[in-house]
């Protein structure tokens, strides 16, 4: 069931509904908002099928891909295949990724952000310390 705050910032996107996933770095799931899904898609459609490694990724990146609808009281269904695939449990988490929202078993969640605590810095200065002002708007 989705929090009753998250539900009402999706508002705007419960009508169209959603694709969940499995996440391609961490045992997790990624829920798209169905128009996020759809421009993942156009640029994936852009990819070369004729290139083995472009094939091969297309094949992994829409594996077990599910199309969920949230009803009216925001509930959705993850698939039982996702959801060993993430090894939920009982507890989930779930995590705002910029224009997605990733789903973890809560244990598992705790234990990725307790691991890149000590190289938070060093990402964090990596990632972002060469970007001015201007890339950023």
């Amino acid at each position: 069931m989705l929090p009753v705050a998250l539900k009402g910032q999706l508002a705007p996107m419960l009508q169209h509904g959603f694709v969940v996933k499995r996440a391609v770095f961490q045992n997790c799931l990624e829920l798209y908002p169905m128009e996020e899904w759809n421009a993942m898609m156009l640029k994936i459609g852009k990819l070369n099928r004729f290139n083995k490694k472009n094939n091969d990724f297309i094949r992994r990146f829409t594996a077990g891909v599910k199309i969920v609808e949230v009803d009216a009281t925001g509930r959705f269904l993850i698939p039982k295949d996702l959801v060993t695939f993430a090894g939920i449990s009982k507890e989930i988490v779930l995590s705002s990724a910029v224009n997605i929202i990733e789903i973890w078993d809560k244990e598992k969640y705790e234990q990725a952000i307790d691991d890149a605590t000590g190289d938070f810095a060093e990402l964090a200065e990596e990632v972002m310390g060469d970007i001015g002002g201007d890339e950023l708007s």
